[in-house]
């Protein structure tokens, strides 16, 4: 007997996988949107998802648009030599295309603690999170038995304390990141500061999770510093990381309100929840490609 359920599955897959996914992003001009969609449409696409929006400040025009290439006239190494050519020069247009059958690879950094790694594997395995996961690296080996786990490898670079050795560290990273083909990494409380040469590698492509509702309490041990302010809610952010601490395009944030009955210790409880959430938020939303970042800030579509 065919298990309906199953084959409508496996359809839905099939569909989601064989999209072209462009983000674009230029100065704001009359046509621009029936411009691409009739490129898209002339060559038998059929779109599936289209997000426009336009900040009136700077006068620049943001999209996100998809679809379907099953019938589509162009092959998928040619498209983006078509876009660049029909409209990078005359819109002053830059763009990234994205093709949905293949899986972003993602590097966990991790350092002690626990929380952030468990909810992106847990949600890796259900499904939830279209990525393959090559590698997990930390400075410890506390979190070696969480790998284990989930089968994926775990490789350790120790970091001296007087950072005597970061550079060699780093270096050794990076080369096994390119081998692995990794396409991005994300921090799921990794207690070191990337340096910016491994920051200038992987571009607006390094997620972090930071304990706090950003900008406020940057650094170190923010729940210490939010208990002695003596704030009402308390927050996690999740952003690209830049050279400049904490100061990256803001990705997603959460919050949670507290009292004065709160502890240091609670207040740590409390905003564990809150970091693995939006975390894997902000992945999703990476790895779903529905951020655009512009200048120090991001643009988040549906």
């Amino acid at each position: 007997m065919v298990n309906n359920s199953y084959l409508c599955s496996q359809i839905v897959h099939e569909i989601m996988n064989s999209t072209a996914i462009l983000l674009l992003h230029c100065p704001d001009r009359l046509g621009i949107i029936t411009e691409i969609t009739k490129f898209i449409t002339d060559n038998n696409g059929n779109i599936v998802y289209l997000d426009q929006y336009v900040d009136e400040v700077d006068h620049m025009f943001f999209m996100r648009v998809e679809w379907d290439l099953k019938d589509f006239l162009i092959p998928e190494d040619k498209i983006g030599e078509y876009i660049d050519t029909l409209y990078s020069r005359r819109y002053d247009m830059r763009f990234r295309l994205y093709f949905g059958n293949v899986k972003p690879r993602m590097a966990i950094f991790v350092s002690k603690m626990s929380h952030c790694l468990y909810d992106l594997l847990a949600r890796y395995k259900a499904g939830e999170l279209n990525v393959e996961i090559p590698c997990i690296v930390s400075n410890h080996e506390d979190l070696r038995y969480v790998a284990e786990q989930f089968g994926i490898p775990y490789y350790v670079w120790s970091i001296k304390k007087d950072w005597s050795n970061k550079q060699e560290v780093e270096q050794a990273e990076m080369q096994m990141l390119r081998d692995l083909k990794v396409n991005f990494i994300v921090l799921a409380r990794y207690m070191q500061i990337i340096s910016d040469e491994m920051i200038e590698a992987f571009p607006s492509r390094i997620i972090n999770i930071h304990h706090s509702f950003l900008p406020a309490f940057i650094g170190a041990k923010p729940y210490h510093q939010a208990y002695e302010r003596g704030v009402k809610i308390i927050g996690a952010t999740s952003h690209y990381v830049t050279a400049e601490l904490d100061a990256g395009p803001i990705i997603e944030q959460d919050v949670v309100r507290i009292t004065h009955k709160d502890t240091p210790d609670s207040l740590v409880l409390k905003g564990k929840d809150l970091e693995k959430i939006v975390l894997s938020r902000a992945v999703k939303k990476h790895v779903e490609r529905k951020v655009l970042t512009y200048k120090n800030k991001t643009i988040i579509f549906s």
